[in-house]
C-alpha cells in the first residue's frame, strides 16, 4: 500500500553519505551548546531531570535522562548491532544517549566525571554514580567524523532540568534518520518524547528513532521515512523488499538504531520490570516498521522510582498481574507518542 504524507509532513530529504576520510573532533575548535529541537515535550516527574547538548559542526549529540537519587533498571537489547555501555546493569544514576556510533559512547564518561564531581569526588561505594549509554550511528548524514566525547557528555547533563524534554533534531537525535530502504529516500526524524499521568502513576517515554524502518501512525499512515521524491510519497517497506526479492528494488541500507528510556514511578520487582521492559519495547513495531533488525541495535532502558504500587487485583494468575499488563499496555502507547513526536 502506498500512503500519501499528511498535510505538514514535508519530505526532509538527507545529503547522500560520504563516510570519509572525514574531519574529526581535532580538526574543529568545538564548544557544546544547548540543543532545544523545534519544541518540548512537558512532564511532571519529581526527581527526573533531561538535558541535551550538542556540536553543531556534526552535527551530532548527547541526550541526559538523570535521576539523582538513582533508580533500578533492567536493560532490554535487540536486533544485530547493539551499541551499549553500563556501568551496573541493575541500576542508573543517568542514562546518555548519543550519536557517533561506537565512538560515541565517550559521551558516558562525561557525565560519569560530571556526577563524580558533584559528589567531591568521593568514591567509596556508596559514593558511586552509575551510568549507561547507547549510540546510534548517525554518520550517514553529515560529511565528518565529530562525535559526541566526554566534554559533550558532561555539558548535556550540566544542561538537565525537570519537567521538559527537547523534541524533534535535538540532543542524540539531531542526526537520527528514518527509512533507509534507498539513501534517496531517506529521511531525518529524531528523538520524541511523551508523558502520561493516571491516577499516582507517571510514565516518561524517550525514544531516539534512526531505524531501518519507517515511522508509522496509529491509522497506518507513513509519517516519516522511505519517501518516494519522484511522487511524494512514502509507503511500507515491505514492498521495496518484496521487489528486491525479486530482483527489481533496492537494498536496506546500514547504519541504523532506536535507542529508548522509559521511565515509571510504578513499585516493580525484578522480574515484573523485566516483562514491563520487553513489553514496552516489543510494541514499538507498531510504530517502526520494520524494527528489531539484522541491521538494528536496538535498546530500551526501563527504570523505576518505586514510588508507588499498583492497585491489588486478585486474579489466578497473580495479585499484580493483570494490573502489571494493564501498566505496559498504557506504557506502550506513551512509548508511541513518543515516537510520532519525534518524526512531526
Amino acid at each position: 500500500m502506498t500512503v500519501t504524507d499528511r498535510p505538514g509532513s514535508p519530505a526532509r530529504a538527507i545529503p547522500a553519505p560520504s563516510f570519509g576520510p572525514a574531519r574529526t573532533n581535532d580538526d574543529f575548535d568545538l564548544v557544546p551548546q544547548p540543543s532545544p529541537g523545534r519544541g518540548t515535550v512537558e512532564f511532571d516527574f519529581p526527581g527526573v531531570e533531561v538535558g541535551t547538548a550538542e556540536y553543531a559542526e556534526g552535527p551530532t549529540g548527547t541526550t541526559v535522562v538523570h535521576v539523582p537519587a538513582g533508580a533500578r533498571m533492567f536493560i532490554d537489547e535487540r536486533g544485530g548491532a547493539i551499541g551499549l555501555s553500563y556501568g551496573d546493569k541493575q541500576f542508573a544514576h543517568a542514562i546518555c544517549l548519543s550519536g557517533g556510533s561506537l565512538y560515541g559512547l565517550g559521551a558516558c564518561a562525561g557525565v560519569a566525571d560530571e556526577l563524580r564531581a558533584r559528589v567531591e569526588n568521593r568514591v567509596g561505594w556508596t559514593d558511586l554514580k552509575c551510568v549507561s549509554g547507547a549510540i546510534i550511528y548517525d554518520f550517514a548524514t553529515r560529511d565528518n567524523a565529530v562525535v559526541p566525547d566526554a566534554a559533550l557528555g558532561r555539558a548535556a547533563l550540566r544542561t538537565a532540568v525537570p519537567g521538559r524534554f527537547p523534541v524533534g533534531r535535538a540532543g542524540a537525535g539531531i542526526s537520527a534518520s528514518v527509512g533507509k530502504i534507498d539513501w534517496t529516500r531517506c529521511e531525518f526524524a529524531g528523538q520524541g518524547a511523551a508523558f502520561r499521568q493516571v491516577g499516582d502513576v507517571k510514565i516518561l517515554a524517550a525514544t531516539v528513532v534512526n531505524a531501518v524502518g519507517v515511522v508509522v501512525d496509529r491509522d497506518g499512515t507513513v509519517v516519516r521515512g522511505n519517501h518516494d521524491p519522484a511522487t511524494g510519497t512514502r509507503r511500507l517497506p515491505h514492498l521495496d523488499y518484496e521487489a528486491a526479492f525479486a530482483g527489481e528494488g533496492p537494498t536496506t541500507m546500514q547504519g541504523n538504531t532506536t535507542i529508548s528510556v522509559l521511565v515509571t514511578n510504578v513499585r516493580l520487582d525484578d522480574r515484573a520490570l523485566e516483562q514491563f521492559g520487553r513489553q514496552v519495547h516489543g510494541s514499538m513495531n507498531r510504530g517502526i516498521q520494520p524494527f528489531h533488525t539484522s541491521l538494528d541495535g536496538d535498546t530500551l532502558f526501563t527504570l523505576t522510582t518505586d514510588e508507588v504500587d499498583l492497585p491489588t487485583t486478585p486474579s489466578r494468575i497473580g495479585a499484580h498481574a493483570l494490573n502489571a499488563v494493564g501498566l505496559g499496555s498504557i506504557a506502550a502507547e506513551v512509548m508511541w507518542d513518543a515516537i510520532l513526536s519525534s518524526a512531526r
